[in-house]
């Protein structure tokens, strides 16, 4: 997985529970208080915009409440500190009233669009990810020998799907456990399993392995993590790193062992 794309989960991940709010208020309050010493020689209209930045800021690594209640803090710092009477929570200019009604909504607004293109770049940054995987994979199925084709793609899996262990079994059908399907749904049985709300099973999931012409070749065997949660998108890229190892193993003229 490119670094980038765990910096993001990483930084989505401190920004996604309550502590998003803590930041949300304590990040306009510090931009404050480095302006402070400012007050007088600085336009409340420059300080203004100057804590638009920050309420942007906490809007497009956090989430739309915390950009919300960054906006508040904003406008409520702005007028403790930079509006007379100072260190009240009250503004005497009307032209400051003013700015500060703007600052508030000019904060909410921006936040909720930099929380929705903060969205949108995360689903872009995964994309790019699961298209370097596909597309090594690709590569190595056109210029390596099958077996490191299949070791490279387990090894992907294991990383995509956050699996504990991951095998590959060629050219045997034994059993009947729930089956990872190339359309990206997870069947159980004879049910589809709600794996966006359940997570994958608790016990092995099977991905099937095919050549070009449909012919089974062999399966790759999940071992999923607990709290496992892998969206249709990451399943379908799963199922598409399966497919360049069918390619390499249709391709190959020996036999892949279990790995």
């Amino acid at each position: 997985m490119p670094w980038y794309v765990r910096q993001v989960r990483l930084v989505r991940r401190l920004m996604a529970g309550p502590s998003s709010l803590v930041v949300a208020v304590v990040v306009p309050l510090a931009l404050s208080a480095v302006l402070l010493p400012a007050r007088g020689h600085l336009a409340n209209t420059n300080v203004a915009l100057l804590l638009v930045v920050a309420v942007v800021a906490v809007a497009a690594v956090g989430h739309r409440l915390a950009g919300a209640v960054a906006a508040l803090s904003a406008a409520a710092w702005f007028d403790f500190f930079f509006t007379a009477p100072y260190e009240r929570f009250s503004i005497s200019d009307s032209s400051d009233i003013t700015t500060a009604v703007l600052l508030l909504a000019v904060g909410l607004t921006v936040s909720q669009l930099a929380a929705r293109a903060r969205r949108f770049e995360v689903i872009a940054v995964t994309d790019a990810g699961h298209l370097a995987r596909i597309h090594d994979a690709a590569v190595l199925a056109r210029s390596k020998p099958a077996p490191t084709v299949v070791d490279h793609v387990r090894d992907e899996l294991v990383d995509l799907l956050g699996l504990r262990a991951c095998r590959f079994e060629y050219g045997s059908l034994i059993g009947h456990p729930p089956r990872l399907e190339h359309d990206g749904s997870v069947v159980v049985g004879r049910k589809v399993w709600r794996t966006e709300e359940l997570g994958l099973p608790a016990e092995e999931v099977e991905l099937r392995v095919f050549g070009g012409n449909g012919r089974y070749i062999g399966r790759y065997l999940l071992d999923p993590a607990p709290g496992s949660r892998p969206d249709r998108q990451t399943l379908l890229v799963a199922v598409t790193l399966a497919d360049q190892a069918g390619a390499a193993l249709e391709n190959s003229t020996g036999h892949v062992t279990a790995a």
